[in-house]
């Protein structure tokens, strides 16, 4: 047994006139490649826009709103949270800022091994390895005796350009996420966790499903076709004992 990151972006996106960046001379081809993508890309222009700190904000919006997974008064955990644009959604979702009058106040603690910058009414842990188990002591710690309704992860290792490392590395991290959320989930919590399309995944699922009444591989639109990232999403959280 295993123990071991507008309140809708529905519809099409919008067209924006392409955008030819200027200040390329002297940079890398990636680095010209990305930065042309990042100028013709909606969603950046979008998360500018809507004060979100980068456009990965609307793959959870996506997600949340079609599975509502974060509702006022949860306690939500953000791992990976750098730069934090998943963070401020948690925030807004669990009513942790008090936005809705009446509802329940939620609780969000965001982690991740780069610094992130304050977030008003979360609680972060920056320059933390959650690998590390006094990392996550330092989450529990904060969590006094709540639960957590929702675990979040955007964390994916920094790539080596060795795919097989790579998706062992992912996995690694997919499995501490996991384990973290057995420990520490209420009945019929959520867990969404990002993936990199590989063999191993299925095996993955399978061991989710142990503890989570449904397991599903699920891809925004904000994900880039390009991109072999997918979300497992599991709900219905029923504990290490069925």
């Amino acid at each position: 047994m295993l123990l071991r990151k507008l309140s809708t972006f529905g519809g099409a996106a919008k067209t924006f006139a392409k955008v030819v960046p200027s200040n390329l001379k002297g940079k890398s081809k990636s680095s010209q490649e990305w930065l042309t993508r990042q100028l013709r890309d909606p969603y950046v222009e979008r998360a500018k826009m809507m004060n979100y700190r980068c456009r990965s904000a609307f793959k959870l919006l996506e997600i949340d709103n079609k599975y509502g997974l974060v509702k006022p008064g949860h306690t939500v955990i953000d791992c990976g949270a750098s730069p934090g644009s998943w963070t401020q959604i948690a925030v807004k979702q669990s009513n942790a800022d008090g936005g809705l009058p009446g509802k329940p106040k939620g609780m969000v603690v965001g982690v991740d091994l780069l610094q992130i910058y304050p977030i008003e009414h979360a609680i972060l842990f920056g320059n933390s390895d959650f690998l590390r188990k006094e990392t996550q002591d330092k989450i529990r710690a904060s969590l006094g005796e709540r639960r957590v309704d929702c675990v979040l992860s955007d964390m994916a290792p920094n790539a080596s350009g060795i795919r097989a490392l790579d998706q062992e590395n992912i996995t690694t991290l997919c499995y501490a996420v996991l384990r973290f959320a057995i420990l520490m989930s209420t009945p019929n919590a959520s867990l969404l966790m990002k993936v990199w399309d590989n063999g191993d995944v299925p095996k993955l699922e399978k061991s989710i499903l142990e503890y989570y009444k449904t397991v599903k591989r699920v891809k925004p639109r904000a994900s880039r076709d390009d991109s072999a990232e997918n979300f497992i999403l599991a709900r219905g959280f029923v504990g290490i004992e069925r």
